[in-house]
């Protein structure tokens, strides 16, 4: 069932629903787009890029953020890649303010920040792995990454901290591939902070293209 619907004049290639904690992978084609809806709201969605036909071309938050000039992600960011080329640009954000700076949630990082008893909760390194043998990659490849919805806000001094996220049920964000890019998501399952509202939901994943006359 579609859940939020893409104008006439575009073909849809994907519509899917995500579950809760899970994670997801699909090629999208250079001029293809990609849209990620927040369907219950509160939901953060970690994600990859590569180059599909290069995997050790990919996403790198530094060179985003430094062709930017912005700690966030919004409408017109250019997604960079390690080698300096544009992967894809946000093309459409009902909510703004994402975040690349924060990274996955581990089992070691639930260990650090939350106790002993919370290491063998899943989380989206797990899921990223899981999901990257399938191409080849290794835990190796798996590099900082994008949290679409995630509400990290920065304090004067440069801290950060992960707090309750602004998204709505049915925000969304589209990015225009300008490559072919492998795009890895991790329907991010942390129950221990407040960047799903301790309660992980689905989202909707869909790509989309001109429609052929």
């Amino acid at each position: 069932m579609t859940l939020h619907s893409v104008s006439h004049s575009l073909r849809t290639v994907l519509d899917v629903e995500i579950p809760a904690r899970a994670p997801w992978s699909a090629i999208v084609k250079k001029g293809q787009t990609l849209r990620i809806v927040d369907t219950h709201g509160q939901q953060a969605v970690d994600t990859l890029l590569y180059n599909a036909h290069d995997l050790q071309e990919r996403y790198s938050g530094q060179d985003t953020l430094r062709a930017q000039g912005s700690a966030y992600i919004g409408l017109g960011t250019q997604l960079i890649s390690n080698e300096g080329r544009v992967m894809a640009r946000v093309t459409a954000d009902s909510c703004g303010s994402h975040d690349t700076c924060a990274g996955a949630c581990s089992c070691e990082s639930n260990t650090v920040r939350f106790g002993h008893d919370t290491k063998y909760l899943h989380a989206c390194r797990e899921n990223f792995i899981i999901e990257a043998a399938k191409y080849g990659l290794t835990k190796r490849d798996i590099v900082p990454n994008l949290n679409f919805f995630m509400n990290v806000p920065f304090d004067t001094n440069g801290n950060f901290t992960v707090v309750d996220g602004v998204s709505k049920p049915g925000d969304y964000i589209e990015m225009a591939a300008e490559m072919d890019v492998l795009c890895l998501i991790s329907n991010c399952p942390q129950v221990n902070n407040p960047c799903n509202g301790f309660f992980p939901t689905p989202i909707q994943v869909m790509i989309f293209e001109a429609a052929k006359d």
